[in-house]
């Protein structure tokens, strides 16, 4: 990915333009925030346009504003401002030092209606009675999840990408015994890439789902082995929130303990912002990227 910085006088087609020009899965852009609270805004964009919320991005753009001397408000945790809402970044610290995100509420959940079903299972190319469970799992992106019986049965997945329309597939597979618990591979030709390697939004959304239910509280997600860029996503339980310090000379208020959402932090080098990110400083340096699909980029 790439991350462009002090982005505030970037015009909309500016951005998509040179987000298809890097041909990167996203280009993020660091905006000043518009929302109280909020350390920094951030619009992400892929080459088919933009996105309201992705969990690389959100991580990696954390990592590059920190990196770039941002200093957040509360010590230990970044505010992001997106089309989500507000997003909580920490540095979580448990072995290497690692950033993780907590999930932002899905805009859309509940079953999948028998005609959706029948049309997802089409472009997967697979029976009907193939999908034992199925939900939308949306955080901004569009995505709808399907429960298939295996991982080997979702590495076997060869979708017709032509018949796909707006759908955004997410499908994920139990491990019998391993490190990871399951597979998951995210299906995405409107994004203008036909599968996304490694996912955090997708990953959130499945663990809002089937954590604690079909899955462990706690658990390893593996993505991208089709694609020979194996990577991990780590699903942590609830964390309580980090409390801003008061104004000085007044003391801090109790707030009770609120249930808190779950948080998905990188597994692997593979998904490790540190080696991931690449960052772009306006008029000073131009994203480190593989060879553009366009050229001739102003």
């Amino acid at each position: 990915m790439a991350v462009v910085h002090d982005a505030d006088g970037i015009a909309d087609e500016q951005m998509a333009r040179f987000a298809r020009w890097t041909n990167l899965s996203e280009t993020t852009f660091l905006l000043a925030p518009t929302a109280p609270g909020a350390d920094y805004r951030l619009r992400i964009w892929t080459p088919g346009g933009e996105l309201p919320f992705a969990g690389h991005p959100t991580l990696g753009s954390a990592h590059a504003w920190l990196e770039a001397g941002g200093v957040p408000a509360t010590d230990g945790e970044v505010i992001q401002e997106c089309g989500a809402g507000l997003v909580r970044v920490r540095r979580v610290t448990s072995g290497a030092s690692r950033l993780a995100f907590a999930a932002p509420p899905l805009t859309r959940s509940g079953p999948v209606d028998e005609g959706d079903l029948a049309t997802i299972a089409t472009v997967l190319r697979v029976e009907r009675t193939d999908l034992l469970d199925a939900a939308w799992i949306d955080n901004g992106p569009g995505w709808v999840g399907v429960l298939l019986r295996d991982a080997d049965a979702v590495l076997a997945l060869d979708p017709d990408y032509a018949a796909f329309g707006d759908l955004k597939i997410g499908a994920v597979g139990p491990y019998a015994d391993g490190p990871a618990a399951v597979e998951v591979r995210a299906f995405c030709p409107g994004f203008g890439m036909p599968e996304d390697p490694v996912t955090g939004s997708l990953n959130a959304g499945i663990a809002q789902w089937l954590a604690g239910t079909r899955l462990p509280t706690s658990y390893v997600a593996s993505q991208g082995t089709v694609m020979t860029r194996s990577a991990t996503m780590n699903r942590t339980p609830k964390i309580a929130p980090r409390t801003r310090s008061p104004p000085r000379g007044q003391r801090a208020r109790r707030r009770p303990r609120k249930a808190r959402r779950s948080w998905m932090l990188p597994g692997t080098s593979a998904t490790d912002t540190s080696t991931t990110s690449s960052c772009c400083r306006r008029s000073r340096r131009s994203a480190r990227s593989r060879r553009p699909a366009e050229t001739g980029w102003p």
